[in-house]
């Protein structure tokens, strides 16, 4: 899909600055080059594949990239290259109702489809994506575009329920269709870096479709 004219439920700001274009080289694994020989996901081997990422672009490694507010995961489904990411929350404040998030994708990871309900706490979660570096793909509920198969990640082929696919670009937002819809996303071949813009994150409201992700 050509994905500079598309449009995920909600307007989308083009970047009036666009840098020179110039060829980089993400460095890529195996899968199993982040697990141990016993099948147990090493989160810092992980780790360091996203410094290498963040090396490669230029992207700054502050110091809360090195602490533990740094977290990265599998989702439990042993498929880290397919089913996985990477991120850091910066803000998520209930009473003030604001939430700031960066999510970081290898090339071609994605999030698992998943949904922000209402909890007794909280409204349900909405959200806005930034694209700092690379590109994504959002998967959002609606008419299925023609083709989406093809990128639907293979642990997620029995259950997925977002099939309408748009492409956003570094320095494109886009917003979430509506509250408590399903949707995910999926980095390209540069992997992504993703500021994610929302109202208060209720953990008690999250909801996967694949019946096996763990946190």
């Amino acid at each position: 899909m050509d994905g500079g004219e598309e449009v995920l439920h909600g307007q989308r700001y083009q970047s009036r600055m666009r840098n020179e274009k110039k060829e980089l080289f993400v460095k890529t694994y195996p899968n199993a080059h982040f697990y141990t020989d016993t099948g147990l996901f090493d989160a810092e081997t992980a780790k360091t594949a996203f410094h290498e990422m963040f090396s490669t672009i230029n992207y700054p490694i502050v110091q809360q990239l090195h602490t533990e507010n740094f977290w990265v995961t599998d989702f439990g489904l042993g498929k880290f290259t397919e089913i996985g990411m990477g991120g850091i929350f910066w803000l998520n404040l209930k009473e003030e109702n604001y939430f700031a998030h960066e999510i970081y994708l290898l090339p071609g990871q994605s999030i698992p489809e998943h949904r922000h309900m209402a909890t007794p706490n909280a409204a349900a979660k909405r959200e806005s994506w930034h694209v700092r570096h690379g590109w994504v793909r959002l998967f959002a509920e609606g008419e299925p575009t023609p083709g989406v198969e093809e990128w639907i990640p293979t642990t997620h082929q029995q259950c997925i329920q977002s099939k309408a696919m748009s492409r956003l670009m570094a320095g494109e937002v886009a917003h979430m269709g509506g509250p408590e819809q399903w949707h995910f996303m999926q980095a390209g071949d540069q992997g992504a870096v993703v500021t994610e813009y929302a109202t208060y994150h209720d953990g008690d409201g999250l909801q996967f479709t694949h019946p096996k992700v763990a946190l």
